[in-house]
C-alpha cells in the first residue's frame, strides 16, 4: 500500500509512505526508485544495526550500490549534539559528497538523529526513513521533524527536513517487545483522540488482537494512524496551525522524559501526558465530561503508565514545560481535546491554549 503526503506549501517535496510486508528485502530497488544516489550512509543504533542494518548494507552492495553503515549507541540519552557531530564527522572522513543520501534505519531516535544529519550535512542531503518500531512507523517518521535533545529540553535543536520516502515493513513489528508495542499504541491512541472517534473505538475493541501482535490488526493500526498523521502534516508542514494538535500529551510527556533523564521512554511519557492533559482539559472546562476517564481506561488496558514518577517534583516538571516549544510569552500552552475525536481550538483562535501554572501544579500534585 502506498499513501501520499501531499505537502500543501511545497508540492515538489511531497513523498510516499510505503506500507507492506517484506519491504526491507526490496530496499535496494525502493531506494533506486525513490531516492537514487551514488552512495548511501545507513544510520542505525547499536541494536538495530545487528538486527537489520548489516543485512541492509549487504543487500545494497550486492545490488551494486555503494553503502556504509554508521552506528551510535541505542537510547534516547544518545540523541544529542555529540552524536550528531560524531556521525557527521564520520561522513566527512569517509568523503560522502552531495551525491549521497542518508538512510535512517530504526526507531524514533534514529529517525530524528539521522534526519538531522541529512538536514545539515553539506547543507542538506536527501534521506529515507525506514522505521522499525510501531511508534516510528505511525508517528515520528512522518512529517520531517528532525533534531536532538539538549539539557534545556527535548528536540530543541533541529530542522524540518522531509524524507524522500518512508518504508514501513510490517514484518519487523513481530519482533517488538510488549513494552515497545504499547509505546507505539500510545501514539495511536493520540491519533484517535485528536481526529477519529471510530479509530479510538477500534483500539478499544481490538485491544486483545493488537496486544497479541495479530498481523491484520497491526496493519489496520498502522494504515489508519499514517492516514491521520499524513493528512495533518500535509496541510501544515511547519506547525504554524493545526499540526500543533499532534502535541496532545507531549507538553507534560516531554517534561516527564526530561526530568526522568529519559528513564521513562517516549511512548510511556506521552501516555502519562495524555492522561494528565485530558484531566486538565476537563478541569478548565474545554472537554466533555468523561473524556479523560475513557482515555485513561484505554491507556491502562494497554499496560501504559498514567502518572509521572513520584520522585519527580511538580516544580521540576513545570520548569521543563516552560522550555517547551509551544510556550509563548512565558505561558505554558497545551493542545487539549474537546471530546474523543475532536480537539479544542480553531484556525481563528489557534489550536493550543495557555493554562495557569497553579492549575497545572494542582493537577500534577
Amino acid at each position: 500500500m502506498t499513501l501520499r503526503v501531499p505537502l500543501a506549501e511545497r508540492r515538489d517535496a511531497s513523498y510516499d509512505i510505503l506500507i507492506g510486508r517484506g519491504l526491507l528485502a526490496d530496499l535496494p530497488a525502493l531506494l533506486a526508485r525513490h531516492c537514487a544516489a551514488e552512495r548511501y550512509a545507513v544510520i542505525a543504533d547499536s541494536h538495530v544495526s545487528t538486527l537489520y542494518g548489516e543485512a541492509a548494507v549487504a543487500a545494497l552492495r550486492a545490488a551494486g550500490r555503494d553503502a556504509e553503515i554508521l552506528t551510535f549507541p541505542a537510547g534516547e540519552w544518545h540523541k544529542t549534539r555529540e552524536t550528531w557531530a560524531a556521525l557527521t564527522e564520520r561522513m566527512l572522513a569517509a568523503r560522502f559528497g552531495r551525491d549521497a543520501a542518508v538512510v535512517a534505519l530504526g526507531g524514533g531516535v534514529v529517525g530524528d538523529v539521522a534526519g538531522f544529519v541529512a538536514a545539515t550535512y553539506l547543507r542538506g542531503l536527501p534521506w529515507v526513513a525506514v522505521p522499525t518500531t510501531l511508534l516510528a512507523m505511525i508517528d515520528s517518521s512522518i512529517g520531517g521533524k528532525t533534531g536532538v535533545d539538549v539539557p534545556e529540553g527535548k528536540n530543541l535543536i533541529g530542522a524540518f527536513h522531509q524524507p524522500c520516502v518512508v518504508v514501513a515493513d510490517l514484518e519487523v513489528l513481530g519482533t517488538l517487545a510488549s513494552a515497545q508495542l504499547a509505546a507505539g499504541v500510545a501514539e495511536a491512541v493520540k491519533h484517535g483522540v485528536i481526529a477519529d472517534a471510530d479509530y479510538f473505538a477500534l483500539l478499544e475493541r481490538e485491544r486483545g488482537a493488537i496486544a497479541a501482535k495479530d498481523p491484520a490488526a497491526l496493519e489496520r493500526v498502522v494504515v489508519r494512524s499514517v492516514e491521520i498523521k499524513s493528512e495533518i502534516v500535509a496541510a501544515d508542514e511547519r506547525e504554524a496551525g493545526r499540526r500543533s494538535v499532534l502535541n496532545f500529551g507531549h507538553t507534560i510527556g516531554h517534561a516527564v522524559e526530561a526530568t526522568s533523564k529519559f528513564a521513562v521512554p517516549h511512548g510511556e511519557a506521552v501516555a502519562i501526558g495524555m492522561a494528565c492533559e485530558a484531566r486538565l482539559a476537563e478541569r478548565v472546562g474545554v472537554a466533555e465530561r468523561g473524556t479523560a476517564d475513557r482515555i485513561v481506561r484505554l491507556l491502562e488496558a494497554y499496560g501504559l503508565p498514567l502518572e509521572a514518577p513520584t520522585a519527580v517534583p511538580a516544580d521540576d516538571l513545570l520548569a521543563a514545560m516552560r522550555g517547551d516549544k509551544k510556550a509563548r510569552a512565558g505561558a505554558i500552552r497545551f493542545a487539549l481535546p474537546r471530546a474523543i475525536g475532536a480537539m479544542h481550538g480553531s484556525a481563528e483562535r489557534g489550536w493550543t491554549m495557555a493554562v495557569a501554572e497553579d492549575v497545572v501544579r494542582q493537577l500534577l500534585a
